[in-house]
């Protein structure tokens, strides 16, 4: 009888032992689980736009950043015509909360630590026309009245696709420098958005590490350009 209430004195006290440990891990497992949930719901939302610049610029002279064959028209055109060039474009800067970089890391309770991926940008040139100073009127550009018969061939549409693509190293290296300018600004814009999206899922505090990187990610479309008519 003895040896069999020893027995029950040792199953009690282990299965006493597995709930103490049980509950002692409840709290961290809810908050892990709650963590998961919540990383995924933030996740979910994908592209995240933080912030937009707008610019516009006034050319009156070309320089390299428009290849040698774009400097070559725009020259002729800016000097000879007496046109100037204004040239119109958007940046949009996101964060791709799908990917692998991005993570969600419990600091304390009600305290978390967003790390971020490298930012990507997105450059739409709006627009590009020539004002002309004399007649004070604007014009599309690669308007063929402007450029045909600067080749004997006059201008073909290959003609017209180098000149897109030189239109697209230009703006590439305009937003470049732009992106550098406002990176303080598009951090602040992500933060403030972070924050809104967090704490309506429990954060209380937020903290954003950004992954930095050399080399911006940057893409650059043509929308709506009247030229393309």
């Amino acid at each position: 009888m003895e040896g069999i209430l020893a027995i029950l004195v040792v199953v009690l006290g282990a299965i006493v032992a597995v709930l103490a440990a049980r509950l002692r891990r409840s709290p961290s497992s809810a908050r892990e689980t709650a963590l998961r949930s919540n990383l995924e719901a933030v996740r979910s939302i994908g592209h995240l736009s933080v912030f937009k610049a707008f610019t516009k610029e006034i050319v009156t002279e070309t320089d390299h950043s428009w290849g040698s064959f774009g400097k070559r028209y725009l020259s002729w055109v800016l000097s000879n015509k007496k046109m100037a060039m204004i040239f119109e474009f958007e940046i949009d800067f996101r964060y791709d909360l799908r990917s692998s970089k991005f993570s969600v890391a419990e600091k304390s309770a009600g305290r978390y630590v967003f790390t971020l991926p490298p930012c990507k940008h997105e450059a739409h040139i709006r627009n590009i026309h020539f004002y002309d100073e004399q007649g004070a009127r604007l014009f599309p550009w690669l308007l063929p009245d402007l450029l045909n018969g600067f080749l004997p061939a006059g201008f073909s549409e290959s003609d017209k696709n180098r000149l897109v693509a030189d239109a697209k190293s230009h703006a590439e290296q305009q937003a470049l420098q732009l992106i550098a300018a406002l990176e303080a600004d598009v951090q602040s814009s992500a933060r403030r958005t972070l924050e809104s999206i967090a704490r309506p899922l429990g954060a209380e505090e937020v903290e954003l590490v950004f992954t930095e990187t050399a080399d911006p990610d940057l893409k650059v479309e043509f929308e709506s350009v009247s030229a393309a008519a």
